[in-house]
């Protein structure tokens, strides 16, 4: 920075979707805003983005890696169930290039980049913000720079110091530990993997709790496992993984770790000046794991509530982020977060949940749902078979097949 107390309307913490897409939304308004991010790690993601993610955010398809048109469910058993992708495609991203293809195009409308470590933030005497932090880029002996700022959002992930500093929270978070290795893959692929499909494998020995993953990237394809339980080895999970998938020897070019939020947090600003967004916020889809759509969206809520804070020095406009964001989707994260609970705590349960993936209504339902984002409410009947099915296996009177 050129000096210290140089002042920003806006500084964002965190460079990935949520605060990427915070950024430009906020800059594209006249804002002059600050994207500090470090840029020295990757969240482990699959990289899986629904359709309505392009148009919604002004994203070109080139930006994708690859086109998945089915998904296959790995049930304990083994038995598979493949559900074709109806009414348009999931696009996969590879995370390194997909964040920082955000970072640019908010640079590229007007917004100021820092590849800086968040330290800690301060007020003045007269109660202004003071962003402290350590260029990563500056020598040793360098003292912090310190930036003045009308609001900060904290798009800094799961362990967001923002929200550890700034807001007070009412309860735990709740996490999944998620681990992933990116792999090149070979130029005769394995018997069982498809390029062009996603792989959700439901079994205890790969994720007690959780499920894993094989999603091709194109050229490559990242393979990992979620879990909530600490002791669990995700690594040797995730080796394990690699060899049912015929990928044991496929070269390895990254590995990335890290908890991942499941459950929103009940308050997302300080009442003051302070709001958050994406991971910090906990925005990370109960049962799915999906986060990369719910991360944009609330960078952009964030950023809208930022907005008409910033326009009218109201500071309960910064509530209206996690108001809306919760009126949209709220619905939906407690049904995936009863969908886990339920179908994800034994074997038994999860054979029965992968043999319910075979109904037309589930999977249209589901794809509709997913590739949209929004509750499917064209067809009741359909809902009410769901429904019923759903009940027959849980209690164990399904007809087994």
């Amino acid at each position: 920075m050129a000096s210290q107390f140089q002042h920003f309307d806006v500084v964002i913490i965190g460079g990935g979707p949520s605060g990427a897409t915070a950024a430009d939304d906020l800059v594209k308004q006249g804002k002059k805003v600050l994207l500090v991010d470090k840029q020295t790690r990757i969240k482990p993601c699959g990289g899986a983005i629904p359709v309505c993610v392009l148009k919604e955010f002004d994203l070109p398809e080139s930006i994708l890696v690859a086109k998945i048109s089915s998904a296959r469910m790995v049930a304990p058993s083994n038995k598979t169930v493949v559900m074709p992708v109806t009414g348009g495609f999931v696009g996969m991203v590879d995370r390194e290039s997909f964040d920082e293809w955000l970072r640019e195009r908010a640079a590229s409308h007007g917004a100021t980049r820092l590849r800086a470590e968040f330290i800690g933030v301060k007020r003045s005497e007269t109660g202004q913000l003071r962003i402290h932090v350590q260029e990563m880029d500056a020598p040793a002996y360098q003292a912090e720079t310190v930036i003045s700022c009308d609001l900060l959002i904290g798009a800094d992930g799961a362990n967001s110091k923002v929200a550890e500093l700034c807001i007070p929270q009412r309860r735990a978070r709740k996490y999944v530990y998620a681990y992933h290795e990116i792999v090149e893959l070979p130029k005769e692929q394995s018997k069982s993997f498809d390029g062009a499909q996603c792989d959700v494998w439901y079994q205890s020995d790969l994720s007690p709790d959780f499920y894993g993953w094989v999603f091709p990237h194109g050229t490559t394809a990242s393979i990992g496992v979620g879990t909530g339980h600490k002791g669990f080895s995700i690594r040797a999970a995730t080796k394990l993984l690699r060899e049912r998938c015929g990928l044991s020897d496929a070269k390895m070019i990254r590995r990335e770790g890290a908890p991942i939020p499941l459950r929103p947090l009940d308050r997302w600003d300080n009442g003051k000046d302070v709001v958050l967004a994406g991971d910090a916020a906990g925005v990370v889809a109960p049962a799915s794991g999906e986060g990369i759509y719910y991360a944009m969206l609330g960078g952009r809520l964030a950023a809208d509530a930022g907005l008409a804070f910033l326009r009218s020095g109201q500071a309960r406009e910064l509530k209206t982020a996690r108001r809306r964001f919760m009126s949209a989707h709220g619905r939906v994260f407690w049904v995936l977060n009863i969908l886990q609970y339920f179908w994800y705590c034994s074997d038994k349960r999860r054979e029965g949940f992968v043999k319910m993936c075979r109904d037309p209504d589930v999977q249209r339902l589901t794809w509709e749902g997913y590739l949209h984002k929004k509750l499917v409410r064209g067809n009741p009947m359909a809902h009410l078979r769901v429904f019923y099915k759903d009940t027959m296996q849980l209690l164990g009177l399904a007809t087994h097949t």
